[in-house]
């Protein structure tokens, strides 16, 4: 007997669960805003130097009485790149007029325009305004030589949700789900609209650092309060549904994006709902398990009697009494006792092997995640577009999770999404850059495989660690999924080595992550464990019992082996008379 016991008497999964899944996913219509928010708020709009006097000295030149509008004037102030585009850093330092008169594109290979001088551009940048109104690129000038600001502006980021994984988590162990909860929605609300008023490329990055620890708060208690107090049963549908608010927040983002087309306007559009989930989160119920193993039974029971009458269960409400609880959950709360830190979570052999397998699972999952989403521009379609394509096609790959996940199990569908979203990002390195339609299928099917591992890891890893040290658990292993998230956009800049390199490192680290996959235990329709304990004798159990059944599969092999030897003797013997 255990929680879950209880909670299939208060109703299983009834009118409470419902709406404290309902009220818990809906700020994930957000979440994805958070995490994708810098494809936008930092966009690279087309650029140019700034030409000084260009208007003035295209009067003295009587431009318009030749035909020449001022893209065309352009031609005689900046050289044109090996694509016949304007150059994106330098421009002339004297006007060359009489390019204006031929139909020679200048990219310095001529010998009469290789004595051209050219320079940096000393005035700044004009920008097209067309795709974007404003972006942190074109407000601080993040563009040639400073365009790495831009990609380190999200790993800053990212670096913020790495910290909130590992501070939140234990945090959360500490002081409960709910209250950890509250106070995320709070400090994303509150930093993620002051963001929006950053004076400074510095001010910004401080603002989104502390925006993604945040994140990782809301993302953490969320999904540790939704697995706590919902059925066994229940566990594997309501992962994947919670899975789609994310989905569905991807095109909301590429909707708010394309209409506001401003980075200040664009992050108060995403961050200030946050109030409203701040204000009805003080509905939430805290976790029943988590009161009752830090020894506070008598507010458990509070809470689980509450669930009972929401659940249109009021008779049962009296009848579960402290003494009910204890004696349901004595073996956990005997566990309580113990002071568990990160060390416990591979102290053991069973939670060794879960922890490793998971944090490689982790880091790959979010690697090829980010590596595909973080780098829209290079599609060579609407970068709006290409972000609703994107979140399109995790709802197919999320649907086929959901079968996989009930029918196959975890372990099978957490190995096949990773093994298969890395030969896709293999299969794309042959195709050749100018089927820019078939390298962009092919991307956003690895983009819909790396999402439906992203919906069972976040599962799996609720189900495989014990509640006495979940939280601590999902931080730990969430930690990997950080830093991979953090190493992606870095990993971009090696296609200047090799424009292959990118995709062969995404896809080997998919390839270890699904080989890896394979040695996690199954936990489909296991109930949820309490402790270390229970992990250790559940598992490892079943790893005896199979070693049993394996031995006395050999033995039977053997005997019958040694039958057919008898007989063989037999016939050799009979054969020799």
């Amino acid at each position: 007997m255990g929680f879950a016991d209880i909670l299939d008497e208060i109703g299983g999964f009834g009118r409470f669960q419902m709406i404290h899944v309902t009220l818990l996913s809906i700020p994930g219509l957000l979440m994805a805003s958070q995490n994708l928010l810098n494809n936008f708020t930092a966009g690279i709009p087309g650029h140019h130097c700034t030409i000084p006097n260009g208007t003035s000295l295209a009067v003295g030149y009587n431009a318009s009485a030749v035909g020449l509008d001022d893209r065309e004037m352009l031609r005689a102030f900046i050289p044109m790149d090996a694509g016949s585009k304007l150059a994106k850093c330098t421009r002339f330092t004297e006007a060359q007029w009489h390019l204006l008169r031929t139909n020679v594109s200048v990219t310095g290979t001529p010998a009469n325009l290789t004595d051209l001088e050219t320079e940096p551009c000393q005035d700044g940048w004009t920008y097209d305004r067309t795709e974007f109104r404003a972006t942190i690129v074109s407000e601080w000038d993040l563009v040639c030589t400073l365009r790495p600001l831009k990609q380190m502006s999200q790993t800053i980021y990212m670096g913020g949700v790495l910290a909130g994984a590992i501070i939140f988590g234990g945090l959360s162990d500490k002081f409960g789900r709910r209250a950890l909860l509250i106070w995320s929605y709070f400090q994303l609300a509150t930093l993620g609209t002051c963001t929006a008023f950053s004076p400074s490329y510095l001010a910004y990055c401080v603002f989104r650092f502390l925006t993604g620890m945040s994140v990782s708060g809301v993302i953490l208690n969320a999904v540790s309060l939704k697995v706590e107090w919902i059925p066994t049963k229940s566990r594997t549908v309501v992962g994947t549904i919670s899975s789609f608010f994310f989905t569905f927040g991807q095109m909301i983002l590429a909707g708010v994006a394309y209409s506001l087309r401003d980075w200040r306007k664009l992050q108060v559009a995403v961050c200030a709902p946050f109030f409203i989930f701040f204000l009805y989160s003080w509905w939430y119920s805290e976790s029943a398990r988590w009161l009752v193993l830090n020894r506070r039974s008598e507010d458990a029971l509070r809470q689980i009697q509450r669930v009972a009458r929401i659940n249109g269960k009021p008779e049962l409400a009296e009848k579960i009494t402290l003494e009910v609880l204890e004696s349901h959950m004595h073996k956990e709360v005997q566990s309580s006792k113990t002071i568990y830190t990160v060390y416990d979570l591979l102290r053991t052999p069973v939670m060794r092997r879960i922890s490793i397998c998971l944090m490689v699972v982790w880091f790959s999952t979010s690697f090829a995640y980010y590596g595909l989403a973080m780098d829209l521009q290079k599609f060579g379609v609407s970068i709006y577009l290409i972000q609703v394509i994107f979140g399109v096609v995790d709802f197919p790959a999320k649907l086929a999770a959901l079968a996989s996940l009930s029918f196959l199990g975890r372990r099978i569908t957490q190995g096949t999404c990773l093994i298969l979203s890395a030969l896709v990002i293999f299969a794309n390195i042959f195709v050749p850059t100018e089927l820019q339609t078939i390298r962009t299928t092919l991307a956003v099917l690895g983009k819909g495989f790396t999402s439906a591992s992203f919906t069972c890891v976040y599962l799996f890893t609720g189900e495989l660690y014990p509640t006495i040290i979940r939280q601590t658990g999902m931080g730990f292993s969430s930690t990997m999924a950080r830093i991979g998230s953090m190493a992606a956009p870095a990993v971009l800049i090696l296609d200047e080595i090799l424009p292959a390199l990118p995709s062969i490192v995404y896809g080997g680290s998919a390839v270890v992550a699904g080989i890896f996959a394979f040695f996690l235990p199954e936990t489909l329709n296991v109930p949820l464990p309490d402790t270390i304990e229970d992990v250790e004798e559940k598992w490892a159990k079943r790893k005896a019992s199979e070693k049993k059944q394996a031995e006395k599969e050999t033995v039977a092999l053997q005997e019958v082996k040694e039958n057919a030897e008898t007989e063989d003797s037999k016939a050799t013997g009979l054969n020799a008379l």
